[in-house]
């Protein structure tokens, strides 16, 4: 492949500019961890029931990544992005008369506008990265906006816990539930209110972004550019279809994102059960490891390991981990004591912090099955960029299954949904990513 960008030959400019697009889209979308136990609070939900919170987050990737796919091509990426923000303020400015009303429809309505704005975002900003330079080093450059995107997953909860729920940071399920009938409704019905202005300033904030990105010198990809060996590998093919490298990669993906939202979404729940003072504010535990995982796979990749030999590291610990969630005892807090007790940070019972600890075994795939996904693709990338971009689906429908096998059989025990993930991520990175014919 030559160059890919048709203005310069220089990637810091994209690199910092997607870098921001990167931090924005990580911040919103896990925030979801912070408002899915709190919107269970103010909605009187059920585990299944909050879920769909995160599924109607994450169902817009399977419903608009094919629209989005053709709105790129026709727009190009730089006004497609900003279109994706501009998106994004609309759903965030929804969640005005959501939390007057207290109403969940118009809560996951708002979600929904908010992961099609993303959806965008994503499929734009994504094969950008893979193609403003070297193939082997791409893993690399996502693991950098990996750093930014999960850093951002670090901060959210934090920031929502002091802009929302300030002096009621503590509060969990069981202490609401608690109250007398009057002063847990109105306890309720201040959450409800308390949602509204950080969410119009983070709408103005996107709207600002958006008209800087506007103006912004971000240079168009070039993806009719091919070099000859890529020519003859695409000769014939027809449809995007005809690459297994990239079905297996959106079925990976897809089992990706619902371990990862399972591990970042649901680690607050489960904290909240258990009665962990703190609960809403978990994710960061989980985003935390990301980042550290994230750092490793920038450390190593690819002088060291290879994208896919992390992959395979990967999903072993994931494995691991899934297996040992119910197993370890909740009044235990050793994990925590070993791995950071020591630096006066609050220690977590033993199995959230195997939870937490998913998000270190998360942390590379994304940035690994990108490029062995897109490798070859020429002209189809936009189209496979968007068929990825639809896996992200599975953090709708996996988290569906968490929350039915949790109401059902108890939250430790529903982190065994992940497993079957877990091995399909290691097929992929065993023997999937290799296969170029049917």
């Amino acid at each position: 492949m030559q160059t890919a960008v048709k203005s310069t030959p220089s990637t810091m400019l994209p690199m910092v500019i997607i870098g921001t697009l990167f931090f924005v889209f990580g911040f919103i979308t896990w925030l979801n961890g912070a408002l899915i136990p709190f919107l269970q609070i103010v909605c009187n939900l059920n585990g299944t029931e909050a879920l769909l919170i995160a599924f109607s987050f994450y169902i817009a990737y399977v419903v608009m990544a094919l629209p989005m796919s053709f709105v790129l091509n026709k727009m190009g990426y730089k006004n497609a992005m900003t279109f994706g923000l501009v998106l994004i303020a609309v759903g965030c400015c929804l969640f005005v008369p959501a939390a007057k009303n207290q109403a969940f429809i118009l809560f996951i309505t708002a979600q929904f506008v908010v992961g099609s704005g993303l959806t965008i975002l994503q499929t734009a900003s994504n094969p950008y990265l893979v193609k403003i330079g070297p193939s082997e080093s791409a893993a690399a450059r996502i693991s950098i906006m990996g750093l930014l995107n999960k850093g951002a997953g670090w901060l959210a909860p934090m920031v929502f816990i002091a802009l929302v729920l300030g002096d009621l940071s503590g509060i969990t399920e069981q202490s609401i539930a608690a109250l007398p009938e009057a002063e847990r409704s109105a306890q309720i019905q201040q959450l409800a209110q308390s949602l509204i202005m950080p969410y119009l300033g983070m709408a103005a904030a996107l709207v600002l972004l958006a008209i800087a990105l506007s103006f912004s010198g971000l240079p168009e990809l070039d993806l009719d550019v091919e070099d000859q060996k890529l020519a003859e590998y695409g000769k014939g093919k027809g449809s995007v279809l005809q690459f297994p490298q990239l079905v297996f990669g959106v079925i990976a993906l897809f089992c990706y994102v619902g371990v990862e939202v399972i591990a970042g979404d649901t680690i607050g729940l489960a904290g909240s059960q258990l009665g962990v003072p703190g609960a809403l504010g978990l994710t960061s535990y989980t985003m935390f490891f990301m980042v550290v995982g994230y750092s490793l796979g920038l450390l190593l990749a690819p002088n060291v390991c290879t994208q896919h030999q992390l992959l395979t590291l990967s999903s072993v610990l994931g494995i691991a981990l899934s297996i040992g969630i119910p197993f370890t005892n909740a009044e235990s807090q050793l994990f925590a004591s070993f791995l950071w007790g020591w630096t006066g940070i609050t220690a977590l019972p033993d199995p959230i912090t195997l939870i937490a600890l998913l998000g270190l075994a998360n942390a590379i795939v994304w940035p690994a099955v990108w490029p062995l996904a897109l490798e070859g693709l020429g002209k189809f990338t936009a189209r496979g960029s968007a068929l990825l971009i639809m896996g992200i689906a599975g953090g709708a429908i996996i988290p569906l299954l968490f929350g039915f096998a949790a109401d059902h059989f108890g939250v430790l025990n529903a982190y065994w949904t992940t497993i079957p993930c877990y091995a399909f991520i290691l097929f992929y990175a065993l023997k999937g990513w290799r296969l170029r014919e049917w």
